[in-house]
């Protein structure tokens, strides 16, 4: 890539975050009345369909400004980070106020009401549903200590942290709506844990040295695990395998979710820079371009949501598997995400800066191409891009996971885009 390439998408990139994306977050999410976020808005932008609070999306916000606050470049000025650090705070206060279960209880809510009263969702009995709304929050929490040099802020990530690896360990933890058999594990686990401890060491190094080691410690175990373990021979990522390490023939362990591995990836070259280790970089480029080969739909663009660990629609055998809410979810495997897609602009970038492979390159501006014509609203009253298509394009009226319009993955992704081309450009 040359320096005419890299300045013209670095314009691009800059644009489509403060012209676009932020222009539309910056004035829908703030709960002026209650503190946190509102963001229970239709796959359009145009409704807001409910005040609840998730803690999930709580903690994704708080990180995303506070990492605006202290992004590199040249893309704001210090009168905005400080806006953005302003808004960073107005999440993190709520969220240590409200999240846990209790004053002593080092778990999180997973719903709460618009003034941060627990909330049962509807079907479920637990308050704790899921341990994912955890790891958001001490991933949010501790970008904010970092940013902000808030010792308290570290202290709260740190002690929930502590719980976090406690109840995985012992597995005492849930995650619903998709439960899985004490039988099997899912890579979501060991992945989101390499990141949340990726985004807690950036608050260690200025507040906490003692702790680094036993992140490292840790770290290095949840990365060997993925690549060790979840990997198969052919560098596809297995979303679920059996709690013995074997991969599953039936239906459940023979699918990938190419947004999760390419995500992933990204997540295990952090991993490999802090635990200084280049070993593994080889095979996470690997892995990277398999999830792009059987995830990419050859007849209408785009990266597909489910696929067979061969590409293609997942099959195989139900047998034993039908009570796996896993399984249920595999029915939606062509529908085309916002996330994704943003997942995949960077990688393929990341990936060509750090091998200068221009295969990577050449990636990147195939899912650019299809990215850019599906997801952006066309609506310039909002902006902020549809989230979810059919596998021709069609928008979909429908949530995933959350009943929530969510940034994070976009203005992440974009983010560090920018940071990589500013990079490149000064190299």
């Amino acid at each position: 890539m040359n320096k005419i390439k890299c300045r013209a998408l670095l314009g691009f990139y800059e644009n489509e975050l403060t012209n676009n994306l932020l222009y539309f977050w910056k004035d829908a999410c703030l709960d002026k009345e209650y503190g946190g976020y509102l963001n229970c808005y239709d796959n359009m932008g145009k409704q807001l369909v409910s005040y609840d609070k998730y803690t999930w999306s709580m903690g994704r916000f708080v990180w995303m400004w506070s990492k605006l606050a202290m992004m590199k470049g040249k893309t704001f000025n210090q009168s905005q980070k400080n806006e953005f650090l302003a808004l960073a705070k107005n999440g993190r206060d709520f969220l240590m106020q409200h999240c846990l279960m209790g004053k002593n209880d080092w778990r999180c809510v997973f719903l709460m009401e618009r003034d941060g009263t627990p909330k049962k969702v509807e079907g479920w009995d637990v308050l704790d549903m899921s341990v994912y709304a955890d790891c958001f929050v001490v991933a949010g929490i501790g970008k904010y200590a970092e940013a902000a040099n808030d010792r308290k802020a570290y202290a709260f990530a740190k002690q929930l942290f502590l719980s976090l690896i406690n109840r995985i360990e012992s597995g005492s933890f849930h995650t619903l709506p998709y439960p899985l058999s004490p039988r099997f594990r899912a890579h979501g686990i060991p992945m989101i844990l390499t990141n949340v401890i990726k985004e807690l060491h950036g608050a260690s190094e200025k507040m906490d040295l003692g702790f680094i080691p036993t992140l490292l410690t840790h770290l290095k175990q949840y990365s060997d695990d993925i690549l060790d373990h979840f990997a198969d021979e052919n560098n596809v990522i297995h979303e679920v395998i059996s709690v013995d390490n074997t991969f599953i023939p039936q239906i459940l362990g023979q699918h990938a979710n190419p947004g999760h591995t390419i995500e992933d990836m990204w997540f295990q070259i952090d991993a490999a820079d802090l635990l200084g280790d280049p070993t593994r970089l080889k095979q996470i480029f690997g892995i990277v371009k398999k999830a792009l080969e059987i995830g990419w739909d050859e007849e209408n663009g785009g990266i597909l949501h489910f696929v067979g660990v061969d590409g293609g629609e997942p099959t195989g055998e139900h047998t034993g598997m039908e009570s796996e809410p896993m399984v249920k979810q595999l029915s939606d495997w062509n529908s085309k995400l916002w996330w994704v897609h943003s997942e995949a602009l960077y990688i393929t970038l990341l990936c060509f800066v750090r091998s200068g492979d221009d295969s990577f390159l050449t990636w990147h501006d195939q899912v650019f191409e299809y990215t850019f014509s599906i997801f952006p609203n066309p609506d310039r009253e909002v902006r902020e891009w549809i989230q979810i298509r059919d596998r021709k394009g069609k928008p979909q009226n429908k949530v995933v996971a959350l009943p929530v319009k969510d940034p994070y993955h976009i203005v992440r992704n974009i983010i560090f885009i920018i940071e990589l081309l500013y990079q490149f450009l000064n190299e």
